[in-house]
Formats: structure tokens, sequence, C-alpha cells
């Protein structure tokens, strides 16, 4: 497979394998044959939100933090914050364009951003990310373990995290409840 699906979701399907990924809704920030790599957006971490991280992480803003979850992103640099918004802010050399409407920074200046009145429109914070090496991703599609789908604002930036695997699946027409682990046979 050739095909670029950065800023695409990947949804787990109950063949995904891994406990950790169960029911992961995951926006991909960039992809390549070379390797892949996303975020899962919604999956929030226990008993940690904005706030108290901001304070363990000394971090100053001007207006306050907003009382919302941060992510577990993935297993890959668990201590790394990787925050995704909306494309009205840029820094320049640190923002990674994911497509017209999502970007990720990870750099301390949007942690500041986000509690500024230049804070972008939207965003979410994680900690982690998911990764894959080359052809790896590609052999996850191909075993069936992952669907494609399109991310829209409330998969992303949504607070209804124990919905998101449902709502993502729905949006492509597909029963949750329908979804089986053994495949059939003809």
């Amino acid at each position: 497979m050739d095909t670029d699906l950065t800023g695409k979701l990947l949804i787990a399907l109950p063949s995904i394998g891994d406990p950790r990924f169960s029911r992961s809704v995951i926006l991909l920030c960039a992809h390549s044959p070379d390797f892949a790599m996303g975020i899962v957006l919604n999956k929030p971490m226990e008993g940690i939100r904005l706030p108290e991280l901001f304070e363990q992480l000394d971090v100053s803003t001007e207006l306050g933090v907003p009382d919302a979850p941060v992510l577990d992103g993935g297993p890959v640099n668990t201590d790394r914050g990787f925050v995704i918004h909306t494309d009205d802010v840029i820094s320049e050399g640190a923002t990674l364009e994911i497509d017209g409407a999502f970007c990720m920074t990870a750099t301390r200046d949007m942690l500041q951003l986000i509690g500024s009145s230049a804070a972008p429109r939207k965003s979410v914070l994680a900690l982690g990310y998911s990764g894959w090496g080359a052809g790896q991703l590609e052999i996850e599609l191909a075993a069936n373990a992952w669907i494609v789908g399109e991310p829209d604002d409330d998969l992303v930036f949504g607070e209804g995290h124990d919905l998101k695997w449902r709502h993502a699946l729905g949006r492509m027409g597909i029963d949750s409840g329908r979804l089986h682990v053994e495949g059939g046979s003809a």
C-alpha cells in the first residue's frame, strides 16, 4: 500500500490483538513508507487533567488553563507532550500541518499559548504517541486490525471519549455491536 494516510483516522477493530489499542481511535499525524505516527484520541489518562500537568511542568499562562483531560496518546515517548490543534495557530518550524484542518505541535511554547488569548480555537494534549516502523501499519491494515476513517472536530477535540469509537464506526455506517473477532466463512 503506497497511499498516504496522513490526516486519516485509524479505528481499531475487535481483531486488533493488542489490549493497549482496544477500541482506539487514532489520528494519523504522519504516514510514509518508512514510518507512521499518530495520537490516540479517546483514552484520557486517569487522574491527570491539564491544570495539574501545567502545574507539574511549571508552565505559566496568561489566562489559566482549561479543565480538560490529558490523553494517553500511545505507548511511545510517554513523557513527551503532543498538542493536536486547529490550524489557526502555527509555530513556524515546530508545527506539523497534518491536513487542512488539524496540526500537531510538541513545544512548551504551544502549552503557553493554550492558556493565552492567542490560543488555538480548539486543542487537545496527549502524552506519548503511537508509532509504526516501515510496513508495520500496512501489515496491520491487511490483517484487518484497523479500519481507516475520516476525522471530524468532535472525534478529535470532543470530550465524549467513551463514545468516540462507536461514533467513528457509526459515521462509516458500521454498527459496533455487530463486529466480531472471528471471521465468517462462505
